[in-house]
């Protein structure tokens, strides 16, 4: 645990670091977030807030590669090139996005491009428990990984909207998965160093580390070059913990252990998937293309119903806690505390998200 803790701190630290640097090179390099209609900054604002992230991430697998226990997770493993391969790819396309502005079929290209780049160097889904456990062939493999990438880095991109937001969701998401993997490791007797927890517990350092910057008023935005290398990060997380793990080796007395596997990487990422899903719905319905920019995405609705940014961005960060621990808490604690503490959680917040509107009915009356 100790290393993790170190890691987590290295990246956290880092990021905090580097990531003023960032927004002085957005600023001369003119990688600026204009004010736009659908936008709720009031005031330009310097992109490749990423690159800071990206100084974390570096840092820290240095860092970890040298250390006793994670030296493991490095030697005779060719993971961590790839994820840093795919790295690579997602950072450079969304430089060249914040600064120009690249279509989104080009995106979609270079999102694939590093999804299939991890995939065959050795980070991709081999397995799913459908039917019991259903081995992949080497192609459905790199097609279902790639499709998980590319779901998971669209769907941090299309929530990250307010200051704050995408990194604190992420943020606590990674935590979830960390506190998953690790406490699997400790309870079944497995690996403690392994490529999912570590991941996991550099992502939500990195995004601790930026989030004094982009905390309401932001002074820097992650743009895609943030967006896309976290969601890459998480996806890469879903992937080694949940794609790899075979989940009859998961013992238990019901039949959770069996279903945590697609549960959890859902539950996690329920609030930017469901935030995703809504706007592709809404807008073919309406005849325009799914990635035509709106003003109704889930944290407009709640600057709609009377929540300020700051409000509305930590009711965004309970759901996705709620959802994300209730989901870990599924394999380590009877089914029905969890239960408890999920339908407690959600009428609590459930109450916040409708407070305006119960207030100005109460004073209406």
């Amino acid at each position: 645990m100790r290393e993790y803790l170190l890691c987590l701190t290295i990246a956290a630290a880092v990021t905090y670091l580097v990531t003023p640097l960032a927004r002085r090179f957005a600023l001369r390099w003119g990688a600026m977030a204009e004010v736009r209609d659908r936008d709720v900054h009031d005031e330009p604002t310097p992109r490749l807030g990423g690159l800071g992230m990206l100084g974390g991430l570096l840092a820290a697998m240095l860092v970890a590669s040298q250390l006793p226990l994670m030296r493991s997770v490095f030697e005779g493993s060719s993971e961590p090139l790839a994820l840093l391969s795919a790295a690579a790819i997602l950072v450079v396309l969304g430089m060249l996005d914040d600064k120009y502005g690249l279509d989104a079929p080009t995106k979609f290209a270079g999102q694939a491009l590093a999804g299939a780049v991890m995939a065959l160097q050795g980070i991709a889904i081999v397995w799913l428990p459908i039917g019991g456990t259903l081995v992949l062939d080497p192609l459905t493999s790199v097609v279902l990984t790639v499709l998980v990438v590319v779901v998971a880095v669209n769907a941090i991109n299309f929530v990250d909207g307010l200051d704050g937001l995408a990194a604190g969701i992420v943020g606590i998401g990674a935590l979830a998965f960390f506190a998953y993997s690790y406490l699997l490791s400790f309870e079944y007797g497995f690996t403690r160093a392994t490529i999912a927890a570590l991941v996991s517990a550099i992502l939500a350092g990195m995004c601790a580390g930026f989030l004094p910057h982009n905390l309401n008023p932001a002074r820097v935005f992650m743009g895609d070059t943030g967006s896309m290398l976290i969601g890459l990060l998480m996806a890469s997380s879903v992937i080694t913990l949940v794609g790899q793990l075979d989940p009859n080796v998961v013992p238990g007395p019901t039949f959770v252990p069996a279903l945590l596997p697609i549960l959890l990487p859902a539950a996690v990422m329920a609030v930017p998937l469901l935030d995703m899903l809504l706007a592709v719905v809404r807008r073919t319905r309406a005849g325009r293309s799914p990635f035509s920019p709106d003003k109704q995405h889930l944290h407009h609705r709640l600057l709609e119903i009377g929540h300020s940014q700051r409000r509305a961005v930590l009711l965004m960060y309970g759901w996705t806690g709620l959802l994300a621990f209730t989901a870990v808490g599924l394999a380590f604690v009877p089914a029905g505390v969890a239960m408890v503490w999920f339908v407690c959680g959600a009428a609590i917040l459930f109450v916040a998200v409708r407070w305006p509107r119960m207030r100005e009915a109460r004073r209406g009356a």
